[in-house]
Parts: structure tokens; C-alpha cells; sequence
């Protein structure tokens, strides 16, 4: 995701960049960090008050966040920067960079810097769907930070327009279908003036869909990332569906769904239902105009969701001194009380049960209780696909969910060509 920033702007933040012999001014250890921003907004400031903070109460490390790009352009970026011998000291990247970073030698894990009884109890401190991408071979890869799921947005007056209850969303796919059926409205040309739903598929269509194929009962990749079940029969199933509620229902837009106007579709009142990340709850909050409600993915066979977002990671090529300066920042940035300002101001999910218990995060929820949707659904959540060469395997699948929605394939043919493609890159892993 999450990568799924949101239109008023949530970002990745990507690690501190190393600069070449890095400065040490007045003996202080300087660690710039870009930070990709896919849309503009008030992310940044944020950002920058915690760098603020961290640098009071830790005058020897100077951070310097420096903005740029989406989570995709930030990979390429570290993944460069690595390869020319000035990396990040840290970045937060997708979670389902993973297996990349691994691959190519650009990270080490957190456990070298665990040493005393505060810091393991630090490191189980998350969510344990979160640390489902941060963990693999025994080792902890990456620190969960800005992470999310995919959740159902609603509007409250269109349902009630539609003589829906308002403050009961639809629980499975045949509701789903049902209710998107009563809120879709055309004029007297036929043309349709609010859609029922909208699932994007821009950007990151293999992330929405996994909604789909988890609640159909089907993984798409395997734990150890180097093998994929694209052509399973629950996977093929969920894209029917997700294809049928624009072909055959006409109750979901045709073709291409933006990710990033779907936001906005919504504050329009052109849909009255849709799908996307957690991280665009305060969005969403700010820019609807009318009562809303948010609630867990409705389920098929049964729930489910993918978690999303970024994790933190240290580079393999910084010194231990500049590793010690990041992870003591990582510490800091995800205490219980840092993490429930972080999701509160930006709609991700806290990333600890802890954040939950805090005053500030309990004082929230009780004057904004969809608050709670995306972590009551983490216990049904699955694992976000990543893989070995998560870029080109992800990619198959996202060409196959577009070719089957625009109806160049069928579903069954889509995913059977995908898997084709991902079983080719995957092969030379196992």
C-alpha cells in the first residue's frame, strides 16, 4: 500500500539517507532520511515535528528528512543509492519490499541491536499481522510503522436515500452486491449518476483484489515468497465477482478504477460505497461532507483483508555507530504514545495493542470510533503479497486483475497467464 497514500497527502517514510562520510558536526551524527510523499499534504509537517523532537531529546544525532516520490520510486531510489555505496542508514519502505532488500544484500535485521530485556519486549510488542511481513528465516527484517488495511467506506445519507439502514453495512458479498444494486442511480438516459461501489484498480490493484481472494479462501503466495497460487480456483472466483459487478451488475465503474480519485468520488457523492486503505481515514474525515461509517471488508466464504504499509529498515552499508543512531530512533518513533498520535493524525494503524491503551488514543476512538475498524480486523488479516523480485511477480497479477476488468481476458484466462509469468521469475528461488 500504505503506499495507498492518501489524497490529503500520507507518504513512506524512507530512511536516512547516508551521506557520503556523513557530517559530523560538533561531534553530532547527521542522518538525512528522504521521506516519499505520493500526494502532497500536510504528512510532511509531521514528519518534521518528530525529527524536531528526537533531535531535542538526542542533541548528538541530527535527522534531516528530505521529501520525494511514491513507495515505488523510493525502492528504486534505496535500491540505487545501495548499489553506488551512499544508502539510507534507514528507510521505511513497503513491507513487501522485504524479500528484495534481503535478496540484494541492502538490510540487516533488528535482532543484532535487541540486547536488553526492554528491547525484546519492545520487538513483541506488535501486532502480530504486521509482523507477518517483517519476519522471515527466524529474523526480524523490518519495524512496522505506517501500516494499514483495506477497509469499507460508506455514505450514511445515500443509504438511507436508497431506504438502506444507515448504520448497517453490507457483511458479505451477496449484500455487497445487493446494496451496491439499491444506491446506484441513472437519468433518464440511462446513464448512471452514482455508482454503488468502487474497488480501485490503479496503482495497487493486487492489494484491493487480495480482499477478494483472501475472503474467497485463497493465499497467493506462499511464506517463504518464492512460489504463487494465482490460478486457484478462489482466486479466479473473486476476480468473477469483482468483474461481474461492472459487466454483468453494472453497479461498479467499468474498466480502470483510479486509486487516487476514489477519494474524491466518494466526498462527490458519484459512489456510495468504496474500498481503500485505512490510511485515508483522516482524509476522509476532513473532506466528507455528510455522516460516514467504515467497516471490515464484507466477507464471501470468509473475512479477510491484506495488511498493508511501510516498514522501517537499516542499511547493511552504514556503520554500526550510524545503525545504533537509527535503531534508537525506531525505538523511539514507535513507543505506544508516539504511535497513537501517528495513527490519529494520519489514520494508519497503531502498530501495538499498547497504542491502544493510551489515554491520547483512547480519548480519540471515543469521538471517532471507526477508529477501531482496521485493528478489530487485524485478526483476519493476512500477509500483503510479497515475494522474491516482488516488483515483476506483483506486476503479473496487477496485468491480469486490469486485462480481466477491462475484459481483454476472462478471469480464467487472466490469472492463468499470470501464474505463468510469476512461476517463470520464481523458479531459479526454489
Amino acid at each position: 500500500m500504505d503506499r495507498r497514500e492518501f489524497l490529503g497527502g500520507t507518504a513512506a517514510l524512507a530512511g536516512a539517507t547516508a551521506l557520503p562520510g556523513i557530517a559530523r558536526a560538533q561531534g553530532a551524527t547527521e542522518l538525512s532520511f528522504f521521506y516519499p510523499v505520493a500526494v502532497g499534504g500536510p504528512i510532511t509537517k509531521l514528519i518534521d515535528a518528530y525529527a524536531a523532537g528526537f533531535e531535542k531529546e538526542n542533541p548528538s544525532i541530527k535527522l534531516k528528512p528530505i521529501y520525494a516520490g511514491t513507495y515505488q520510486e523510493t525502492i528504486v531510489k534505496a535500491l540505487t543509492a545501495h548499489k553506488s555505496g551512499t544508502p539510507p542508514v534507514l528507510s521505511v519502505l513497503l513491507s513487501t519490499d522485504m524479500y528484495t532488500l534481503i535478496d540484494e544484500e541492502a538490510i540487516v535485521p533488528f535482532d543484532d541491536f535487541i540486547k536488553t530485556d526492554e528491547d525484546k519486549k519492545w520487538l513483541s510488542s506488535f501486532f502480530p499481522g504486521f509482523m507477518e511481513n517483517s519476519q522471515t528465516g527466524g529474523k526480524t527484517w523490518g519495524i512496522p510503522f505506517q501500516r494499514s488495511t483495506v477497509v469499507l467506506y460508506w455514505n450514511k445519507e445515500l443509504f438511507k436515500e436508497a431506504g438502506l439502514d444507515p448504520e448497517r453495512p453490507p457483511k458479505t458479498w451477496a449484500e455487497q452486491l445487493e446494496f451496491a444494486q439499491k444506491l446506484t442511480k441513472r437519468d433518464a438516459a440511462g446513464n448512471v449518476t452514482q455508482w454503488g461501489i468502487q474497488i480501485p484498480s490503479s496503482g495497487f490493484p493486487y492489494w484491493l483484489f487480495q480482499g477478494l481472494s483472501t475472503q474467497a479462501g485463497a493465499i497467493l503466495a506462499n511464506p517463504a515468497g518464492d512460489k504463487t497460487d494465482y490460478a486457484n480456483p478462489g482466486v479466479v472466483e473473486a476476480l468473477q465477482y469483482w468483474v461481474d459487478l461492472a459487466q454483468k451488475h453494472k453497479v461498479h465503474p467499468p474498466g480502470i478504477v483510479e486509486w487516487g480519485t476514489t477519494p474524491r468520488d466518494f466526498f462527490e457523492r458519484k459512489v456510495a460505497m468504496m474500498w481503500t486503505t485505512t490510511g485515508n481515514l483522516t482524509n476522509v474525515r476532513a473532506n466528507a461532507k455528510f455522516p460516514f461509517g467504515v467497516a471490515v471488508l464484507p466477507a464471501g466464504k470468509k473475512p479477510g483483508s491484506p495488511t498493508g504499509g511501510g516498514n522501517f529498515y537499516l542499511s547493511k552499508k552504514a556503520t554500526k555507530a550510524e545503525q545504533e543512531a537509527a535503531f534508537k530512533f525506531v525505538r523511539w518513533i514507535t513507543t505506544p504514545e508516539r504511535a497513537a498520535q501517528w495513527s490519529a493524525e494520519t489514520g494508519y494503524v497503531a502498530v501495538t495493542p499498547a497504542s491502544y491503551e493510551t489515554e491520547a488514543m483512547k480519548k480519540y476512538v471515543a469521538d471517532f470510533p471507526q477508529a477501531l475498524v482496521a485493528r478489530d480486523q487485524l485478526p483476519s488479516a493476512v500477509a500483503e503479497l510479497s515475494t522474491h523480485e516482488n516488483q515483476r511477480v506483483t506486476k503479473a497479477l496487477n496485468d491480469g486483475l486490469q486485462a480481466a476488468l477491462t475484459g481483454t481476458k476472462t478471469p480464467q484466462k487472466a490469472m492463468e497467464d499470470a501464474q505463468a509469468e510469476a512461476e517463470r521469475i520464481l523458479k531459479a528461488y526454489r
